[in-house]
């Protein structure tokens, strides 16, 4: 059975708190896991959210500060050390190269694993598996950062009252769905579009374009809601987003469940971020992050 999951490992911005790990999140999706901005202790919190290093197909990396990077040491040596069978892809800013290399390689350790390097330079779409294409876009934030955006292809929803209506039943129904027409009958005339699933991960930036090219209309939005409202000066200045500012870009690109993360230890009520999202006018599903917290995505359409 498929999986679709996001499993939360950290959620503080720059400084962690007693109860809250740098910057981590894990994206299972059927049987693939895409491991984003794996900040420091991020290998011990996959140990308490019981994330192995044969989880991991691909790592994303925002950008380079330490709260979204710095665990990327000890990930990579982990994945080496438990010998994982498949190949691991790590996608990053090209322009953080250098620090890219001083975190693979930053104290001796046996290499295990294939371990590809596929550093993002531009806007585009990054790879295309079949499954989904992995995109990423240019975000604004002091140092080169860059959203994610994963895209199921459509499918089909096989519709039975209009199966039944042409008498296509049993093997005839695959025959139809690999051919496209059986006895006259065309596919688009018993079944619909199946939308894809769409979700993105937007991290450290202002509020700027890239943003809502990530956001638009996904099943679920991963975003930084660093701030609160009444610091939005403050937001600005550092290259980030408050909790409204979040919820409105959900609002505005029809986003189904909006996830809210990379709090400021300024901060100690989670409840004011749920309140101004709301207040922002966002309803749809809505999650205030904590750390080894489970998030399915929403059901397809």
């Amino acid at each position: 059975m498929s999986v679709r999951e996001l499993v939360v490992l950290g959620t503080a911005s720059q400084v962690p708190t007693r109860h809250r790990n740098h910057n981590g999140y894990l994206l299972r999706w059927d049987g693939e896991g895409i491991l984003f901005d794996p900040g420091e202790g991020t290998q011990r919190q996959m140990l308490r959210a019981g994330v192995a290093a044969h989880d991991l197909n691909r790592i994303c990396v925002t950008h380079f500060h330490g709260d979204h990077s710095l665990g990327l040491a000890g990930v990579i040596q982990r994945i080496n050390l438990d010998k994982v069978p498949h190949p691991v892809t790590a996608h990053y800013p090209l322009s953080g190269q250098r620090f890219f290399d001083r975190l693979r390689y930053a104290t001796a350790y046996r290499e295990t694993v294939a371990l590809t390097q596929a550093p993002v330079d531009a806007d585009g779409v990054l790879v295309d598996t079949g499954g989904y294409t992995l995109q990423a876009t240019r975000l604004s934030h002091p140092v080169e950062s860059y959203g994610y955006r994963l895209v199921e292809p459509d499918g089909r929803r096989m519709l039975p009252e209009r199966l039944a209506a042409h008498g296509i039943e049993g093997p005839d129904v695959g025959r139809l769905q690999r051919e496209g027409v059986l006895g006259g009958v065309s596919l688009d005339d018993v079944s619909e579009i199946r939308r894809g699933q769409r979700f993105a991960f937007v991290m450290d930036t202002r509020l700027c374009d890239g943003v809502y090219t990530l956001a638009d209309g996904c099943d679920m939005l991963v975003i930084e809601s660093t701030f609160l409202d009444e610091d939005a000066q403050l937001a600005a200045e550092h290259g980030h987003l408050t909790a409204g500012q979040a919820a409105r870009v959900a609002l505005e690109s029809g986003v189904r469940h909006l996830v809210l993360t990379h709090f400021s230890q300024r901060y100690t009520e989670p409840d004011d971020f749920e309140r101004q999202a709301r207040d922002a006018g966002f309803d749809g599903e809505l999650t205030v992050a904590h750390d080894l917290l489970r998030v399915p995505l929403p059901k397809r359409r």
